[in-house]
């Protein structure tokens, strides 16, 4: 009776049955060899500790004359160990509530990722800022009851209702707005995640290749007679690229950078949008007109902007105003206004003073103080001798930008009949002349505040000793600030290193020929010249003579 093997050589075609055979007992023979325990093979398999002492394992393999019995299933172990084919988990492990999550998290990923919906995203968030810059913002309700009223919408058909009810009026604070940011940071996010991860880990992956009609096919091709990959990869080094050779396969790259560069990108976005969101929600604004000579506490005017406010330290801090005065053009014009300031803690003790200005604000412990507008405050004035007296200077509407105020001197009425108040007028448009008119409403003069020059109205000498300013102060408390500048500087810089080209070459002994080509994502046309000239250094490396240089050209797909 032929043995199985013998069978199954004689008769390949049929197939081969145990039931065609007598039963005989199963023989095995053993063969030993030696191997070294953990060497890695071709493969790359897993490397061992060799035990000390024992620098060499013996393994057997066993040949059966028959086929082996089949083992039967044991309870707790695993199908390599039962003989049977792994299966590959499925998704959620069996579980399908854990499977339906993850597709529906899949099916959300793919549609957040989607570049059209990103593109419409950020146009929405534009056209939102550009609607933010034509409403005012922060206004009380009346101010927009007034300014678009329902019986005559503006363009037909914005009324107020269209501005309070989405919040507009504090449009960058609005739920509308901060919506369309966190959708688009989600989307970033999923972008990031689904394709820009997945692009980084191909880009740093190996890719040895042993094809060279692969090779040939890539946007630049060449080959190199009598050259030899070792020869290309001295070259490839000099010039900057990562070599890696496997066999007759060589590997090389660089510009990695610029792969990274996309997801610094994302990740510059989304720092300036969590900033400015921050400064939407976590901020606080105040504003106050203090005459020279006043203090008043930072936290008395300060009002949060949103649920994330929270009030610092510094809120206890005490602003006393040393000065104000202003600067003034040949024409009378106001150039420039200053307000020397001193902080103070809780202990009375001054812990800073500066003069700002506009555009020069005073910035301490998170907060700022603007110098955003000034007034006038009082007139200090002497009666025949007598005084001062300290007049309140009271701002009179103009039609226009122009700034006028007046203040009133009463004077005694020795007319009975007529108990009418009678007395001084004064105006002035700044700090830096008085026009007076008498009790009648003549004009008298005019005169400079600290002349020291006294004028004679209604039998009584006037004169003006000084003119107290106020200053307009803008107070703000922004913890987003430094994160949307963080957030501009990462942008621009990721924004340059994105330029940077990721290049890619592959070669491939083939006798003594080298099959070379690359391929890059930008500066395509830069990329072929620089491979012409890297290729022209390897017959000269090799000590090759002109004749046995072969003219190249490059070939594009």
């Amino acid at each position: 009776m032929p043995s199985p093997v013998s069978y199954l050589l004689l008769n390949p075609a049929k197939p081969f049955s145990s039931s065609h055979l007598p039963p005989f007992p199963a023989r095995r023979l053993h063969v030993a060899c030696a191997a070294p325990r953990g060497s890695g093979g071709a493969g790359g398999g897993r490397r061992e500790a060799i035990p000390a002492g024992a620098s060499k394992a013996k393994k057997q393999i066993v040949f059966f004359d028959a086929a082996p019995p089949v083992s039967q299933p044991q309870q707790g172990g695993s199908a390599v160990e039962k003989g049977q084919t792994e299966k590959p988990a499925k998704e959620g492990g069996g579980n399908p509530a854990l499977a339906l999550l993850r597709k529906a998290a899949k099916k959300t990923l793919s549609a957040l990722s989607n570049l059209p919906l990103a593109i419409s995203e950020m146009f929405a968030i534009a056209g939102l800022m550009a609607l933010g810059t034509v409403i005012d913002q922060g206004e009380a309700p009346s101010y927009y009851f007034e300014k678009f009223p329902e019986d005559n919408p503006v363009f037909g058909f914005i009324t107020w209702r269209w501005i309070l009810t989405p919040g507009f009026d504090h449009m960058f604070s609005s739920p509308v707005f901060l919506g369309l940011l966190a959708l688009l940071a989600a989307s970033l996010m999923a972008c990031t995640y689904t394709t820009q991860l997945p692009m980084v880990k191909v880009a740093r992956r190996w890719s040895f290749t042993h094809s060279g009609e692969r090779i040939r096919k890539q946007e630049f091709a060449d080959s190199l007679p009598r050259a030899s990959i070792q020869d290309l990869g001295v070259i490839l080094m000099g010039a900057g690229y990562e070599v890696f050779t496997k066999g007759p396969s060589l590997y090389a790259f660089k510009g990695l950078a610029g792969r990274y560069a996309p997801i610094g990108v994302h990740l510059a976005m989304l720092f300036i949008m969590a900033g400015a969101t921050l400064s939407a929600t976590g901020s606080f604004k105040g504003s106050v007109d203090v005459p020279q000579g006043l203090n008043f506490v930072i936290g008395d005017v300060m009002k949060p902007r949103g649920v994330l406010s929270v009030a610092p330290d510094v809120f206890n801090t005490e602003v006393h105003v040393n000065r104000f005065y202003m600067e003034y053009y040949d024409s009378g014009e106001v150039s420039q206004f200053y307000s020397d300031l001193s902080l103070f803690n809780l202990d009375g003790k001054e812990v800073m003073r500066k003069t700002i200005k506009v555009n020069d604000p005073l910035r301490y412990g998170g907060l700022t103080i603007y110098q955003t507008d000034w007034g006038f405050s009082a007139l200090q004035v002497k009666k025949n001798g007598e005084g001062p007296f300290n007049l309140a200077m009271a701002p009179l509407k103009l039609n226009g930008d122009k700034k006028l105020f007046g203040t009133f001197l009463p004077l005694e009425n020795s007319d009975s009949s007529n108990p009418s108040v009678k007395g001084i007028s004064m105006l002035a448009r700044d700090m830096q002349s008085i026009v007076l008119y008498d009790q009648d409403g003549k004009f008298v003069g005019v005169r400079r505040p600290s002349s020291k020059l006294s004028i004679e109205i209604n039998g009584n000498e006037i004169l003006i000793e000084d003119a107290i300013g106020s200053t307009g102060l803008d107070l703000k408390t922004d913890p987003g600030v430094p994160i949307v500048y963080a957030g501009f500087g990462a942008l621009m810089l990721t924004t340059c290193i994105s330029y940077l080209s990721h290049s890619q070459i592959w070669a491939l002994q083939d006798g003594s020929t080298v099959v070379v080509g690359g391929k890059t994502n930008r500066a395509k046309l830069e990329f072929s010249e620089e491979m012409n000239r890297l290729l022209d250094k390897v017959p000269e490396l090799i000590g090759a003579s002109n004749e046995d240089v072969v003219d190249r050209k490059s070939t594009t797909v």
